[in-house]
């Protein structure tokens, strides 16, 4: 199935909206996300935009989000080896459903 969603799914899902928020749920996703929108980083530039995030917990999340198929992980052989990250047309068709959600919080934030 092109453009499937691999989601390693423990229980039965009963609403498509959860496998959403498996894929880009939890404290760390969305901000990567937001960083790969504006193009492809390597795992340096990624961990310092992303204050607090430790080094374990920044490889974790990207190699699930791999795994899910949103994130291209490319590694170039060369010496010290290059890694960038860049979104999959999978995951760049997540931007209109995180810019919505933007705008519902400006929306509401001084509610």
């Amino acid at each position: 199935m092109e453009n499937a969603v691999t989601v390693t799914v423990g229980k039965q899902v009963s609403c498509a909206v959860e496998i959403t928020l498996r894929v880009i749920g939890g404290r760390w996703k969305v901000l990567i996300l937001r960083e790969l929108f504006d193009g492809v980083k390597r795992f340096g530039e990624l961990q310092r935009a992303l204050t607090g995030i430790t080094q374990k917990m920044l490889t974790q999340q990207l190699r699930e989000m791999e795994r899910d198929g949103i994130v291209h992980r490319q590694v170039y052989a060369q010496v010290p080896p290059k890694v960038e990250y860049s979104l999959t047309p999978l995951g760049e068709s997540l931007k209109p459903i995180l810019e919505e959600m933007h705008r519902w919080g400006e929306k509401h934030l001084n509610s």
